[in-house]
């Protein structure tokens, strides 16, 4: 069955974007792959790791790194929670930029203005919502916990991170094995012929767009309410899960869609090391094997920082 966008799931919390074994033959972690040097800043923000854990989370962050010694193949799953930390507002809940029941200056529900039958009918309502949002996230730039996400695929023999964002970070931290489901806001395609641009904000595009070719209406790649997720995307998840993950992350979401939920849960029934580093608790809390209960970013900056006192690890 393919996956949708539902009024239901977002109304539950989720938002536009959401601010997604041991293989054989494979004989251990490998060397690290260009790393790139950190700058200053990035090296003190590497050393402060100063905010808070609880006890319980100090020993959940050893036990990961000992289940990350072995491992050669990781899973990450992200959410709004890691684009929040850089500053990025969510998209619903209570600090978000649409709010459940309130209508928009158009007198829709934000599910009606940003879905696919509005964007082909009034196409100058649908945009002026995407202008707004692309707006909230403009500016933003990866945080911490995306960069270590990024350096680990030079340590790791495969990292892949499935994400909900819309906001393109993972890809501009440095991650080459990202499935992006719910898309890029940045992404453009025109709805009539073939032509595609990635822009870096909208500051220059008119409302609505217009393709320069056929002067088609165009769409950046975010899936809408009511559209399709990119079977394509699911397809290649799945195919690198039958591949085979040592240990699978749940970060900064809230696993409300299924099929954001089902890997977490797939691999703790076949026996594949899973984690969650999110403060709430979440629809894959109870299916984990350990639970980080610490901002996404700042966890995933102190894990590396201990995990690599210690590398190689053979």
């Amino acid at each position: 069955m393919a996956a949708t966008l539902s009024d239901e799931v977002y109304q539950r919390g989720a938002g536009l974007g959401c601010c997604l074994s041991i293989a054989p033959g494979l004989t251990g972690p490998a060397a690290p792959r260009g790393r790139p040097a950190m700058s200053i800043i990035e090296q003190a923000d590497c050393r402060r790791s100063t905010f808070s854990l609880s006890r319980a989370d100090e020993r959940a962050i050893d036990v990961v790194i000992d289940l990350l010694r072995p491992a050669r193949r990781l899973l990450f799953i992200t959410g709004a929670g890691l684009s929040a930390d850089s500053g990025l507002p969510t998209y619903r809940g209570r600090d978000g930029v649409y709010r459940a029941g309130v209508t928009t200056c158009h007198g829709l529900t934000i599910e009606q203005a940003l879905s696919g039958p509005m964007l082909a009918a009034r196409p100058e309502i649908t945009w002026h919502y995407l202008f707004e949002l692309e707006r909230s996230a403009r500016g933003g730039v990866p945080n911490r916990g995306h960069r270590v996400i990024a350096e680990m695929e030079s340590y790791f023999d495969a990292v892949w991170t499935v994400t909900q964002n819309v906001d393109g970070l993972h890809s501009r931290a440095g991650s080459r094995q990202v499935l992006d489901v719910h898309g890029d806001l940045h992404d453009l395609l025109c709805t009539q012929c073939d032509y595609k641009v990635t822009v870096p904000d909208y500051a220059d595009l008119a409302l609505p767009p217009l393709c320069p070719r056929c002067q088609g209406i165009l769409r950046p790649t975010v899936v809408l309410f009511g559209e399709q997720v990119p079977e394509e995307k699911l397809d290649r998840m799945w195919y690198e899960f039958g591949v085979g993950f040592d240990v699978v992350f749940s970060v900064g979401t809230s696993s409300l869609f299924e099929y954001i939920a089902a890997p977490v849960e797939l691999a703790r029934a076949a026996g594949i090391a899973t984690v969650e580093i999110n403060p709430e608790t979440t629809a894959v809390t109870s299916e984990v094997d350990v639970k980080i209960s610490g901002r996404a970013a700042s966890v995933l900056d102190l894990l590396w920082e201990r995990y690599l006192v210690g590398w190689p690890w053979w």
